[in-house]
């Protein structure tokens, strides 16, 4: 791997071109006309635009991206998080175009990118699922008889979704009728994906999610967990390492379902893998996300480990360095994300 493009802009952006820098290997900074000047523009070796402004003109723009990597001779990709980090279809396009995507191959994004078939996928594996619908829910008929089953109250969620998108909690029947329809709508606009599945909505719950790495020869481990429990709207707040609401045992029994969940979608790359934990301790596989997130940092600081370098080293081919056994944990590491909001117009989104 001698020359890499950054598919983003922004923190990731930097972030991933100090990685680059370390492991003297070649940045491309892609950018739109609004952002000519940002930071990451500066710090790569090399800067090229994309595009106008609006991100589907730029930074979700497949075709001017691909064109970038082909100009600049570069030989791999990184998505970052957000934009095209989880978009099959950019993975299997740098596939065919002859370029390293850094990041798990089209059909391990496609499997585990929709939410209900992850889901199915890990019930037949012996993992434990938030008791739910089997796969999508096509009519409110069907919706109305699955709600039933499991019990009031349900979530009715985006099998595409993500960001905190697409999710409503419904405590009876009248709710359902009301938000069925509108879930599916947000979906579509959100995600051009009207699909969507029901799950029991756990009360109370702790949101724990697990770090792991996944090499091409089967290689897997977990770096620990990360809580996440605060959130604002279904968008996380407050994300804090080690846990305070899970004991040894739970951390570890925690870690090891992680890695059975990366084997059984025959995962490579980085991962992370999200759990709901009820008020009896019993966790229950959500999601798994398969991209770098905003809060890798504090596994970074726990554990010592760059996890990028190492996401970067997977796409290269190489063999995890590190077992399980090398991984320690020290220190307590928290991240706190900033909401900018505007109280006097119903707490909307202000960045002033």
């Amino acid at each position: 791997m001698n020359k890499l493009l950054i598919a983003n802009r922004g923190e990731i952006a930097v972030r991933i071109i100090r990685a680059c820098k370390e492991m003297n290997i070649k940045t491309v900074a892609v950018y739109s006309t609004a952002d000519k000047d940002s930071l990451h523009t500066r710090l790569a070796d090399e800067a090229i635009c994309i595009g106008e402004a609006p991100s589907q003109k730029s930074y979700l723009n497949i075709k001017n991206i691909i064109e970038a990597a082909n100009i600049t001779g570069s030989d791999s990709i990184h998505p970052g998080f957000g934009f095209l980090s989880e978009n099959s279809k950019f993975a299997k396009i740098c596939e065919e175009s002859n370029i390293k995507f850094i990041g798990p191959k089209a059909e391990v994004i496609d499997i585990l990118g929709n939410k209900s078939h992850a889901k199915e996928l890990m019930k037949k594996c012996g993992i434990p699922v938030i008791p739910g619908s089997d796969g999508s829910v096509e009519s409110l008929e069907k919706a109305k008889k699955i709600s039933k089953k499991i019990g009031y109250p349900v979530m009715i969620k985006a099998s595409s979704g993500g960001g905190g998108k697409g999710i409503r909690v419904v405590y009876n029947e009248e709710e359902l009728e009301k938000n069925y329809i509108l879930v599916k709508q947000e979906a579509k606009i959100s995600f051009n994906d009207d699909e969507i599945y029901i799950e029991k909505y756990i009360e109370n719950p702790r949101h724990v999610e697990i770090q792991i790495l996944a090499d091409e020869f089967g290689n897997v481990i977990h770096l620990g967990e990360r809580d996440c429990t605060i959130q604002r709207n279904h968008q996380k707040i407050i994300e804090e390492t080690p846990s305070m609401a899970i004991d040894e045992k739970i951390r570890s029994k925690m870690g090891e379902t992680a890695i059975k969940v990366a084997k059984a979608a025959n995962y490579t790359s980085l991962g992370t893998v999200e759990f709901l934990i009820d008020k009896n301790k019993k966790f229950y596989f959500m999601e798994m996300n398969t991209r770098i997130q905003v809060e890798h940092p504090i596994t970074e600081l726990r554990t010592n480990i760059d996890l990028v370098k190492e996401q970067i080293k997977i796409a290269a081919n190489e063999r995890l360095k590190i077992s399980q056994k090398d991984v320690s944990f020290q220190n307590y590491v928290i991240e706190c994300r900033i909401n900018a909001e505007d109280p006097y117009k119903n707490f909307r989104p202000c960045p002033r």
